[in-house]
Parts: structure tokens; sequence; C-alpha cells
């Protein structure tokens, strides 16, 4: 039952997305679509409700608690990223905004890099306390390993991400000769390769 809710509240979330950017840029309902986007949290909680509930009622802690920890930690820590990137691009596409994209080169490619390993960081922190208060509510530690082991992979990604960014710190890419590192220039650089 757990599975099934969390692919309910992935499939909701880019629906709930969907729609609050079609009311935004397409329908020319800003407000709506605010409302729209506002609402993703509420599928997080209901993923932590129905979680609990389930524990309650008996179940047997297993790796789809676990999951659950895990997914709502990743929304916690890269959700409004994820919604601030993809607006972006709604309002390029559909509004003839400028698209913003993330530095390319050097030391502000690797600050960026820095915020989003810390976004992941966030998540494997919401995922922790998730799983701790779960087994705290279990609490019968020879049901609740499943749930500790989760608490491992949640830190063991953000450790294997943080040393991915430190890879941008230790090696930084190199603008281009004559660039200034922006996207409009990796678009010029192609041009030039192509002639």
């Amino acid at each position: 039952m757990i599975v099934a809710l969390i692919i309910a509240c992935e499939i909701g979330f880019w629906a709930l997305l969907a729609a609050g950017l079609a009311f935004r840029y397409l329908l020319r309902m800003p407000r709506t679509g605010l409302a729209l986007l506002l609402c993703e949290p509420v599928l997080e909680v209901v993923l932590l409700v129905v979680t609990a509930w389930d524990l309650k009622n008996g179940a047997e802690p297993d790796w789809t608690h676990g999951l659950a920890a895990l997914y709502i930690g990743y929304t916690v820590g890269h959700g409004h990223r994820t919604v601030t990137w993809l607006d972006g691009h709604a309002a390029h596409r559909l509004d003839g905004r400028p698209l913003v994209r993330p530095p390319r080169h050097g030391l502000a490619r690797a600050r960026h890099e820095t915020k989003v390993w810390l976004g992941t960081v966030v998540a494997a922190a919401v995922a922790t306390a998730l799983l701790q208060l779960a087994i705290w509510y279990v609490g019968d530690p020879g049901r609740v390993t499943s749930l500790e082991s989760w608490r491992a992979t949640a830190w063991r990604a953000a450790g294997i991400h943080g040393l991915i960014t430190l890879t941008y710190w230790l090696w930084p890419k190199k603008q281009p000769p004559g660039g200034t590192g922006t996207a409009q220039d990796a678009g010029t650089d192609r041009e030039k390769a192509v002639r």
C-alpha cells in the first residue's frame, strides 16, 4: 500500500506541477497556478500520515516505510528547487522570458553544486528524523532493523553527492577562451564548432 501511495504522490506532484504551470502561463491565471503549486506539500503530508497510520495498525516496518521517509526527505530538500527550475523553463518557453541557467564554469559552478548538495543533506536529515520517529513509535528494536538501514542509505547518498560536489571545487571546469561562461557562450561555441 505504501509503495502505491508513493507512486500516487509522485504522479500527483507532476500533475499539480503541470496544472499549476498551465494556469500560470497558458491560461494567464497566475494566482490559480500559484495555488496549485502550493498544494504540492499536501501530498507529502498525506504520505506521512498514511505511513504513520500503517505502522500504528501493526504493519511490520519494512523497506516501504523507509522509502516513504526518503521520498519525503527528497521533496523537502529538492522540491522547491525542482519547481523553480521547471517554472523558469515554462516562463521561457510559454512567456518568452529569458532562460536563467546555472553557472557552467569555475567557482560559480562549484558554489551552485554545493547548494544542490546542501539540499541532499537536508533530505537526508529529514529522512533520518522521520525514520527515528518511526523507530521510537514502533518501540521494538527487533522490528526496526530495516528502518535503521534506510538511515544509512540516506547518508550514503549524501556522502556520494558530497564527493561529486567536491570535484567541482578541486577541478573546476575552465571557461572557453573568450567566453564569459554563460549559456549564450555555450551556444556560440557550438555554432563556431559547426562552422
